[in-house]
């Protein structure tokens, strides 16, 4: 495995019709498994081994709605390590399928929380299984975990720092905490005037809303996760699902960027919240952050049939 090809992914900027919007997209579509989960399992993974936290028959094991599974399935086939991904029923097709190529050992809970998710009923199932095999596993919950924060922080969080100069605006979808934690904390030391704007999923609780069914994996979540305790936030937007896949494929058809859920919501919120030309009045640098590629919405967004059940 080639570990240049996590990180340094490309910085583009998107045409916008308001000419005081510089609208910069982060694309980490680009990183070894087509997600910005990479750079968090390559660190946590790195991080675990120099530190003798796990050994050759340690079992690593997750709760994943994909990219993060899938980052991290292939940096344990890499180093001859088990993996252990609880999934559920939302996972796509094409996602649970490299899994089981990456050799991961797929459990997939099928009870939904009171929420309507199920990522209390898969941290469920990883409990379980800890309890029965505690001494020869070991957990990496995403969801808390302080080196996911750093792999963030110093990754991606340097990478637009220096990619664009000065940053006014980031947007970043919320789901696990990590990233947004991450990525604010280096953007708020290098500029500390500007605004993080969180973007959340319609149905998710992580900010105090009403819970309601989701059936795209990715963003939101059905807790507030304690990493999110880290992050600097200014702001947040909330976007239904409906709105998230018209805005990918507003951006595949105008802009050519065949990019996932998360990376739609993000578009979408840029524009709710610069809906008032009184907020933008001058020029303004915006970063957006684009966490994976389209491909792995196959059966959701870039589905007609699912996008016709949905109106």
């Amino acid at each position: 495995m080639d570990n240049s090809l996590i990180g340094n992914t490309p910085m583009i900027k998107i045409e916008s019709d308001n000419k005081c919007m510089n609208l910069y997209a982060k694309l980490e579509g680009y990183n070894l498994t087509g997600s910005i989960k990479d750079r968090a399992a390559e660190y946590v993974v790195e991080n675990l081994i120099s530190n003798n936290d796990i050994y050759k028959d340690t079992q690593i094991i997750e709760s994943s709605s994909g990219n993060f599974g899938i980052a991290l399935a292939a940096q344990c086939i890499k180093r001859k390590l088990r993996f252990t991904c609880v999934v559920d029923p939302n996972i796509s097709t094409i996602n649970e399928r490299l899994l089981h190529f990456l050799n991961a050992n797929i459990i997939k809970v099928h009870d939904s929380d009171d929420s309507g998710g199920y990522l209390i009923s898969r941290i469920n199932k990883v409990n379980e299984i800890l309890k029965h095999d505690g001494n020869n596993t070991y957990w990496v919950n995403q969801y808390d975990n302080e080196m996911v924060i750093r792999a963030y922080r110093d990754t991606i969080g340097t990478e637009i720092c220096n990619n664009v100069t000065p940053i006014d605006y980031v947007f970043i979808g919320v789901s696990s905490g990590g990233t947004i934690s991450g990525i604010s904390q280096k953007v708020k030391e290098i500029y500390p005037s500007a605004k993080v704007i969180a973007v959340d999923a319609k149905g998710s609780v992580i900010f105090g809303n009403p819970p309601s069914k989701r059936e795209i994996p990715g963003l939101g979540s059905s807790i507030c996760p304690p990493n999110l305790n880290k992050s600097i936030i200014d702001d947040v937007i909330e976007i239904d699902e409906i709105t998230t896949a018209n805005t990918c494929i507003e951006l595949l058809q105008k802009h050519q960027l065949f990019v996932g859920a998360s990376s739609g919501s993000v578009y979408a919120g840029v524009k709710q919240y610069f809906s008032s030309s009184t907020i933008l009045n001058h020029s303004m640098n915006i970063v957006m952050i684009f966490p994976d590629r389209g491909d792995r919405y196959s059966d959701t967004i870039y589905n007609p049939a699912w996008l016709n059940s949905r109106k």
